[in-house]
């Protein structure tokens, strides 16, 4: 099986081949060749010094944060620098109207006045291989019977090598789309503090209006710390705990930052899909993206409305609004990217010479022509999915109101335990709770009036669920107007039990299956769930399965194909550690325009726009800026304040917050963003336009030390200059 796994690092053909700076690379195994690579471009750290189980190493600095994104360590008692969109849902629970710590910005003048926080982090113990184990249990099987095995093999794995009472977790992920499986070993730390932010007017410069843009000015940066016990084990929140001890943290350039400088990343890219089939490709620009972008576009819409006149709400909305508008634009960009560089037509023309190939090998001769029909059988029910995730389960009221399906079956199902229906009751009730305080009335109601017109209008009329447009018909007018929509939706929210606390207590208290079933939100909910679930769930389950195997024996095939050409090969993003080598470097993203490497404050004072919505600034800032007052953090070589720079370095969402490090292992920046022009890097990484938007570390501490005004904070850290 070694022999096996080595191969796995192998690939034949352009298709597969890592170019330029290409590739998120496992740390455990950095192969030679790109460790050699690394050196030869300004690396100057040790294998060991990069990844080692046994001592402290860099890996030990970095650390998953929160759900999703990624952080660092970067002093010796527990600091941990991230993203400020990272972290802008801690910023904004910790905020109030009267302490609007989104809005103004906070920082800690001392540990006790660190804000506790949800927020957990992960440090990475350990990398194992079980593939032996994994495979073993897997031999023989296919389709929908390997996919419930082998979940269940990894669920057994994750069990025994985890240690619930010492916060030890194991998570096993499938590489090489299934042809490897790597246990990663992590402990959770439950105590972590807001130490710090930026304004969100810096935090945040240039909105939506930049987002996945170069030129970029913004200040993507907020500050925690990670408590322990006295021992430095993890402990839930104590006023006795203290900052832990980290067994690596990164020290801090300030340094000038210079074209061709050697750049590494290190953090949890979330997913990609680089070894993806034509017909991915196909359904993806054809309907998936597309509906999620239309969609998208219709919640954003609403509730920008209400956002935009009410600090209040804006606060209630600001983590949602964030969430949904990046991966907007995300989506219309890489679809966008996909089509203008032909991404179909060359993973096609690749397909074409696989199965000259594979036209003599039994086992792989037919796994293109079954593809196709896997991908045709699944093709016109697609849409009708993205509309109920995206579109349906958009509505935060039906969303919750779809949570309630389960209870709903335990109070119709004959002999279910009354305890059982308390339990599900009072869960629900406390989420309910929670969806209440995150709940803006006016939005989601204009947002379920649109979305139940676009589905009439969008999706198959066979696939609408069973008599629910003609009773809407009946009840509230034209199916083609607007207004039936709205009365429809004004009618759903002035009378579901679920804003009322009387008419839910009563129903909590006295709980029957036709008292759900009448209220007209959970009514909403359930016929359009159902009818999914009831109807088209199981065709997802079946293509979800077809497309997993097939994917897994074309990969195979493709490292048997040409051996001669083999050359290293990187899995797929897995929110799992990952290493990426770059550099510092301007492009051309089209002809005549030249995008220099650095931003500086002379851009920030450009875009300024006193009041607006997404280029504002703290008076203070800009009277700091006109005077150039920039101390220890100006660049020398630019006189100026280098505010954002670029690399070629390969990330995806889930690297937000990582580190952006030197050869020497100094941090130089934080990773946030990617640009425009190569947004399609899920799918396909263009060795040309790719590039890594980053905040320079100098500017984060300008805002720290002379906006912000903590120098305490300036002063755990290790510079150097």
């Amino acid at each position: 099986m070694k022999k096996f796994i080595l191969m796995i690092v192998l690939s034949v053909s352009f298709f597969f081949k890592s170019f330029a700076d290409e590739g998120m690379w496992l740390p455990m195994l950095l192969g030679k060749q790109v460790y050699d690579k690394m050196v030869k471009m300004g690396l100057t750290l040790t294998k060991d010094q990069l990844y080692n189980i046994n001592k402290a190493s860099l890996k030990d600095a970095i650390i998953i944060f929160g759900g999703g994104c990624t952080g660092e360590i970067v002093s010796p008692k527990g600091l941990i620098f991230t993203n400020h969109h990272c972290g802008y849902e801690a910023i904004a629970g910790a905020s109030t109207v009267d302490h609007n710590y989104l809005k103004d910005g906070f920082y800690a003048g001392n540990m006790a006045e660190e804000i506790p926080s949800n927020i957990t982090v992960q440090f990475l113990l350990r990398i194992d291989d079980v593939t032996d184990e994994v495979m073993k249990e897997l031999e023989g099987l296919t389709g929908e019977e390997r996919v419930k095995k082998q979940n269940e093999v990894m669920a057994a794995i994750n069990k025994r090598m985890s240690e619930p009472e010492k916060h030890i977790e194991t998570r096993v992920n499938s590489l090489f789309k299934g042809n490897q499986f790597l246990a990663f070993v992590y402990q959770r730390y439950i105590d972590v503090r807001l130490v710090g932010a930026p304004p969100e007017s810096v935090g945040k410069f240039g909105g939506d209006t930049d987002n996945w843009e170069w030129p970029r000015h913004t200040g993507d940066y907020s500050i925690f710390r990670v408590y322990a016990d006295a021992n430095g084990a993890p402990a839930a929140y104590s006023e006795n705990n203290i900052p832990l001890k980290p067994k690596w943290y990164l020290p801090v350039s300030l340094k000038p930052l210079k074209q061709n400088e050697f750049s590494m990343i290190w953090g949890y890219p979330g997913s990609t899909n680089r070894y993806e089939s034509s017909y991915g490709i196909k359904i993806a620009t054809d309907i998936d993206n597309p509906s999620l972008v239309k969609l998208r576009a219709v919640r954003l819409k609403y509730m920008f409305e209400q956002m935009k006149n009410d600090p209040a709400v804006k606060l209630q909305l600001a983590s949602s609004y964030a969430g949904i508008a990046n991966y907007w634009k995300f989506f219309d960009g890489e679809t966008k990217q996909l089509l203008k560089y032909h991404i179909y037509e060359k993973k096609k023309e690749f397909e074409d010479k696989f199965q000259e190939w594979a036209k003599d090998k039994p086992e792989f001769a037919n796994i293109l022509a079954d593809w196709a029909k896997a991908y045709d059988a699944w093709r016109p029910y697609a849409k009708n999915r993205k509309y109920l995730i995206e579109g349906i389960n958009g509505s935060p009221l039906i969303r919750f109101c779809g949570s309630l399906l389960r209870v709903e079956r335990a109070l119709v199902t004959p002999g279910e335990p009354a305890a059982g229906v308390k339990k599900m009751l009072e869960a629900a009730s406390e989420q309910r709770q929670e969806f209440l305080k995150e709940e803006n009335k006016p939005s989601d109601q204009k947002i379920v009036a649109a979305i139940t017109k676009l589905f009439y209008e969008d999706i198959d009329e066979a696939q609408h669920p069973i008599g629910f447009y003609a009773t809407l018909k009946n009840n509230y007018g034209p199916l083609d107007d607007d207004a039936t929509y709205q009365k429809y939706a004004a009618d759903m929210f002035s009378k579901t039990m679920i804003f009322d606390d009387s008419s839910w207590n009563a129903f909590v208290a006295n709980p029957d299956g036709v008292t759900l079933q009448s209220d007209m939100a959970f009514a909403y909910a359930s016929a359009f769930f159902t009818n999914y679930l009831s109807k088209y769930a199981q065709y997802y389950t079946t293509f979800r399965a077809a497309n997993d195997e097939f994917g897994r024996l074309y990969m195979k095939g493709i490292m048997q194909m040409d051996p001669a050409k083999a050359k290293m090969m990187y899995p797929d993003a897995t929110f799992t550690m990952r290493v990426s080598y770059g550099s510092v470097k301007p492009y051309h993203p089209k002809d005549a325009v030249f995008y220099d490497y650095v931003t500086t404050s002379k851009g920030i004072l450009e875009k300024y726009k006193a009041g607006d919505y997404e280029f504002d600034l703290p008076a203070k800032q800009i009277e700091l800026l006109k005077k150039r007052d920039f101390g220890q953090y100006m660049d020398p070589e630019r006189k100026d304040l280098v505010i954002d720079f670029i690399t070629t370095n390969d990330i995806t969402g889930g690297n937000s917050g990582s580190p952006v490090i030197n050869g020497k292992g100094e941090l130089i920046g934080l990773a946030f963003d990617g640009n425009y022009e190569a947004l399609s890097h899920k799918l396909q990484f263009d060795k040309d336009l790719n590039r890594t938007i980053c905040v320079d570390i100098r500017y984060v501490l300008w805002c720290i030390d002379k906006l912000g005004g903590a120098k305490n904070i300036i002063d755990e850290l290790t510079l150097v200059k």
